[in-house]
């Protein structure tokens, strides 16, 4: 029964969202960027995304 308050706020920031024009620094946004290019953390230092280890399991994947 208490819904309605949640819905009625969700509906308020979707139109918020979609309504209005939000100014985007894209000066500020390129100077982040190109500086955490030069400090080495933007590609290739991240092994995460490598293959899991093989836990034997890998048969029953078809």
């Amino acid at each position: 029964m208490g819904r309605g308050r949640a819905k009625a706020k969700q509906t308020k920031v979707a139109r918020e969202l979609k309504y209005s024009s939000h100014h985007t620094d894209f000066d500020a946004l390129q100077r982040e960027l190109s500086s955490s290019e030069s400090n080495g953390e933007a590609h290739g230092s991240d092994d995460r995304h490598d293959d899991p280890p093989d836990d034997g399991y890998d048969v029953y994947r078809r």
